[in-house]
């Protein structure tokens, strides 16, 4: 599987993290499950997040949850998808 971490640090979070097979943390962060400024992964938590579960402030993935979300099921401020949740929706049901 692969892990890589970069050398280079911000505040002592790796700019670039990838595990396929876990958890990565880093400013850019490509994982299972990800966490970082941007994130993609199965559940992505980050502003900028990617992912079947994506968790953020800009979301996009099956299940989004923040300000500007898309996705199947969409929740937040602005949100596109079939199921849409928020103060702006644009959806099937929403």
């Amino acid at each position: 599987m692969i892990d890589y971490r970069s050398m280079q640090e911000w505040r002592g979070i790796p700019v670039i993290a990838v595990s396929l097979k876990g958890r990565a943390v880093g400013v850019i962060a490509v994982g299972r499950a990800a966490v970082g400024v941007v994130a993609v992964g199965l559940v992505a938590v980050g502003p900028v997040s990617v992912g079947l579960v994506s968790v953020g402030v800009v979301t996009l993935g099956l299940v989004a949850l923040g300000i500007v979300a898309a996705g199947v099921v969409a929740i937040g401020v602005t949100a596109a998808g079939v199921i849409a949740v928020g103060l702006h929706a644009a959806g099937v049901i929403g």
